[in-house]
């Protein structure tokens, strides 16, 4: 059973701008079961209860319950579910529970302003639950709470602390059996039978641990608070994580931060724990919406990808030391190269040759101007596509995340990346090749971004051998060096080349 258990009325509490009849209506056309009205030392009376039901309208099988909330002596912000009199404020924690045993206390908003609760008072026999989840904290503070009850598996719930319409019943609470009045919910609380209603999605990989969260219940256009954290145990990971936030961060604000082209919003660094916040974002990547899409809609979408990336190189953004390509570039071309020489590959010959071309043409354009921080792997698959509301077309957007590899860059690099990739990616089903090529994305590219010269076509060709490269050695990293896919992605490399060569 899906309740909200924390939410202010008009009525009753002076905080509060929603009448308890809009609050009812609100939260049950959200998908809820039923609201617990929590008003500051005041309690609704049965008769009130019954009155609003009638005034609101909702199903019968909808629970209005009523509760309060109490600014104790001790522990500050008391939820207190079955007291059958308004509280006094001021009142310790233990006068409550002595004058009612059967009743379930549970800490409000227990991480608002950056509160850090010790873990004695999380596991505070007092307590019969912590509410770690609500509009009354930020993000991380959320993220927190959903950290400390995995650690130390007390009981938590999740409560909106409504006083405004928008968002109530954003954090609801589901209780493991139905309920009918507030004792049997103040009894399943005690006894543990609840917790916040979020997904949860866990991805560990060998230097880090990354969840997806997502808070509430579908409404309408899905508009659910979406946040990843990422926690890293490698500090030289750690560090690439800090660099793509700070990236990310500043291209939010160069005008990615809402609208048609977005990337993900950083909301912390926890430098301590190594780990990151940033939103979720909602959509599907191109690779999977190109391959479900029909000519016309895969042809938008393969713009829209165009035209971000033009968009970004077009904003000329300076956030990572200008050097840095420079300085890393000859140690990745070796390590891609170290794969082949690892297991004496065949065409290891072919692939340092391969490397030492782009590296040679590479130092060329180290030092010239025009470099602009790219992305560093712009992909199908690391392109996000999305619409805030499913019946309007026109909330289409297009979002790029993983900024770990984003360096300053000539702006070819990313073209090339991706134009390799593209073709790498959607190799086995050719019918989309042919119906989708490449051009989209480069048309809209050279429309969308920065004056390009006669040297910008060369330089994607380069790029795209080195990426072709690197693909080669990733093939050999998951076992596929003796593959049809490493000899072709080779010969598109040596392919490139060729042009680069032969360009004047």
């Amino acid at each position: 059973m899906l309740l909200e258990m924390h939410c202010h009325t008009a009525e009753k509490s002076a905080c509060s701008s929603v009448n308890a009849v809009e609050l009812i209506r609100r939260v049950q056309a959200r998908g809820l079961q039923g609201i617990v009205l929590t008003d500051h030392h005041a309690l609704w009376s049965h008769d009130e209860v019954r009155e609003l039901r009638s005034r609101a309208g909702v199903p019968e099988y909808f629970l209005i319950l009523a509760a309060q909330e109490v600014t104790t002596a001790d522990h500050g912000d008391v939820l207190v579910y079955g007291a059958t009199l308004p509280i006094v404020r001021g009142t310790r924690l233990q006068d409550i529970r002595e004058a009612w045993p059967k009743a379930a206390l549970v800490l409000a908003h227990a991480y608002r302003k950056g509160r850090r609760p010790t873990d004695d008072l999380l596991s505070d026999p007092l307590l019969d639950g912590i509410e770690i989840f609500s509009s009354n904290h930020g993000v991380a503070e959320n993220s927190r709470g959903l950290a400390d009850w995995h650690r130390l598996r007390f009981t938590a719930i999740a409560g909106t602390d409504t006083h405004g319409s928008q968002y109530a019943g954003a954090y609801p609470t589901i209780f493991d059996h139905p309920l009918t009045d507030i004792d049997e919910l103040a009894a399943e609380l005690r006894a543990g039978r609840c917790r916040p209603f979020f997904k949860e999605i866990p991805r560990s990989g060998a230097n880090a641990v990354v969840t997806e969260v997502t808070f509430g219940t579908k409404e309408g256009d899905e508009n659910r608070e979406r946040i990843i954290i990422r926690t890293l145990r490698d500090e030289r990971k750690w560090r690439s994580t800090e660099r793509a936030e700070t990236v990310m961060a500043a291209v939010a604000a160069a005008g990615f931060g809402a609208g048609r082209y977005r990337v993900p919003r950083p909301i912390e660094i926890d430098r301590e724990r190594m780990t990151s916040i940033e939103q979720g974002i909602r959509g599907k990547s191109l690779f999977d919406k190109i391959c479900a899409a029909d000519r016309n809609d895969g042809r938008r979408y393969l713009e829209l990808a165009g035209r971000w990336l033009g968009r970004l190189h077009r904003a000329a953004l300076a956030v990572t030391p200008p050097q840095q390509f420079a300085e890393r570039e000859p140690a990745r071309l070796a390590h891609y190269l170290s794969r082949f020489e690892a297991i004496n590959h065949r065409h290891s010959e072919r692939a340092r040759q391969i490397a030492r071309a782009v590296a040679a043409a590479e130092r060329e354009l180290v030092g010239s101007d025009g470099f602009v921080q790219g992305h560093g792997d712009y992909h199908p698959k690391n392109v996000m596509i999305g619409q805030d509301r499913q019946e309007d077309r026109s909330t289409l957007f297009v979002a790029a995340i993983d900024f770990s590899s984003s360096l300053m860059l000539p702006p070819a690099f990313d073209v090339g990346t991706f134009l390799a990739q593209y073709r790498n990616q959607f190799f086995g089903v050719p019918g989309i090749l042919h119906d989708l090529p490449e051009t989209i994305f480069l048309e809209a590219y050279l429309d969308e971004g920065p004056p390009v010269g006669d040297e910008f076509l060369w330089q994607v060709e380069l790029f795209r051998a080195r990426t072709n490269l690197s693909i080669a050695s990733y093939l050999i990293r998951v076992g596929m060096g003796e593959s049809e896919d490493l000899w072709r992605v080779l010969v598109d490399a040596e392919q490139s080349l060729n042009q680069v060569w032969t360009s004047p």
